[in-house]
Order: C-alpha cells, then sequence, then structure tokens
C-alpha cells in the first residue's frame, strides 16, 4: 500500500503563530505522522502577525494569481511558503492583502471580533483547495482544524466531490472551544456558495456565528474529533445531537495520542 498522503488546514502552526494551544499541536502532528511515513501538506492563513522576514516566507508564483469568489467579489489568492526549521516540513500559507494583512489575527488591537472574519474564512477554504488542485496532489485525507476551516469537508461532498484530485479524500474535523458570540452580517450562504451546492446543503449556515461554522464541518466531515477542551453547554448540546448521526471522537490533543491519530487515519482511508 502506498504511504498515505494528509492535508492538514488550521489557523496556526508553531513557530509561526500562537494564539491557541492548536498551534502547538499542528506543529507535533504533523511531523509525527511524517515519521511514521505518511506524506504531509500543511496550510494556514498568512494572518499579518506572521513576520515574513523573520520567518523566511516567499511567494510561489506558479500558485499564485487565481482569483476566489466571495459572494459577487472575486480577490485575487496569494501563496507563500516556508520551512519549519528543524524538520522537513513546509507551511503554505494562503494571503490576500485585504483580508490578510492587517496585524492582527482574529481580533484587533481592542480585542474587537473583525466583521470580514466570515469572508476570510471563505477565502481561506476555497484558496486552499484550489492550491492543492494546483499542486497536483491528491489527499487521501482532510483533517481541518477549528471553525475557520468548517467549509471544507462540504466543499469537499458538493463542488470538489468529482474532481480527480479530491475524489477519493476523506475529511476529518476537529473541533476546538474557540468560540465566540459576534453574529456576521450580510448574505453568509450566498458568499459561501460555489458550483453544485443548493440552499438545502446550507441549512447549518443560517445562524451566521460560531455554531454555523462549527455545525457545517461536523456535518459534512467524514469523522469529528472533539478536542479535549471545556466547551460551553450549547457546545456540549450540538455534540450530544451529532452523536444520533456519527461518531464523535474525543482524542486528547497531546503527545500520548499520536498513535490514535495515525490509526485513525488508516481506519478511515481503508
Amino acid at each position: 500500500m502506498s504511504k498515505l498522503r494528509i492535508l492538514y488546514v488550521a489557523t496556526e502552526i508553531n513557530p509561526f503563530l500562537q494564539t491557541t494551544k492548536v498551534a502547538d499541536f499542528l506543529r507535533m502532528l504533523p511531523q509525527a505522522m511524517q515519521e511514521r511515513g505518511m506524506e504531509i501538506r500543511i496550510f494556514v492563513p498568512r494572518f499579518g502577525l506572521i513576520n515574513e522576514r523573520k520567518n523566511r516566507l516567499h511567494e510561489v508564483v506558479r500558485l499564485s494569481g487565481i482569483n476566489i469568489a466571495v459572494g459577487e467579489e472575486e480577490k485575487p489568492l496569494v501563496i507563500k511558503v516556508a520551512s519549519i526549521p528543524n524538520a522537513k516540513l513546509q507551511v503554505y500559507f494562503i494571503d490576500n492583502d485585504d483580508y490578510f494583512h492587517r496585524k492582527s489575527a482574529l481580533v484587533d488591537k481592542d480585542n474587537k471580533f473583525h466583521a470580514d472574519n466570515d469572508e476570510r474564512a471563505i477565502f481561506f477554504c476555497k484558496g486552499v483547495l484550489e492550491t492543492v488542485k494546483k499542486l497536483g496532489w491528491s489527499p487521501d485525507i482532510v483533517h481541518c482544524y477549528d471553525w475557520m476551516t468548517g467549509l471544507i469537508p462540504m466543499y469537499l461532498k458538493s463542488t470538489y466531490k468529482k474532481d480527480p484530485i479530491f475524489k477519493d479524500a476523506k475529511s476529518v474535523f476537529t473541533v476546538c472551544n474557540n468560540e465566540f458570540s459576534y453574529k456576521f452580517e450580510g448574505d453568509l450562504l450566498e458568499k459561501v456558495k460555489m458550483l453544485d451546492i443548493e440552499d438545502s446543503m446550507l441549512g447549518s449556515l443560517k445562524s451566521a456565528d460560531y455554531d454555523a461554522f462549527v455545525k457545517v464541518g461536523m456535518e459534512y466531515a467524514d469523522t469529528v474529533i472533539k478536542s479535549d477542551d471545556d466547551f460551553s453547554d450549547n457546545m456540549n448540546v450540538l455534540f450530544n445531537e451529532f452523536r444520533k448521526t456519527k461518531t464523535i471522537n474525543e482524542i486528547e490533543q497531546d503527545e500520548n495520542q499520536l498513535d490514535s491519530y495515525y490509526n485513525l487515519y488508516n481506519e478511515l482511508a481503508n
């Protein structure tokens, strides 16, 4: 059997950016899977907090230049790449001047949630999938971390379902406790849409908030992982609802559970 190809999509990874413990685990997990013989690709947003010179990011011209639609607008996609020190791993960064050049991640200096974080998430998810297509690299597993990646499982089950690059890919969605109370304005459903996506597929997104992105990720992912965080009562209700239709895997995010992820990926791929 050929080695599995794992695509990791997350909001952050050490040493480039850390705002939550996700960054630490995303530094450890891909390397551990690579050491177990798997082939790895990693994608994160190029938030303005990331120092390009210090971290030696450089643009990959052959992958840049695609326009990504967010609703009626199209914005140019720029792809940058950097190597993780002391590891044989590269990280691809999704970039755009309008969305990712402010010197912050999801909140501003006054801790105010960015009103366009929904559009940034949409651009990021679409940009990842289009870039992987351009790479010509077919993942067996697409492991999505946190709310900002929640649209990817749906896109894989619709727009990209018949694409040769993604037709056999299985998705994993890890839910982390990075809950926010902000409700997005504008027509989120119209912004999210792509080919082969009907209105009936977007019911989970109607609340246009944190729950919306988490629910759509849980609904369309092939398997769901609940991180070892303390979740709100509202989120625990969501987990219990989804347990009626699919397995919610509870795997701790630490080095003692790396074999559990290895086994999960192999089971899912087979």
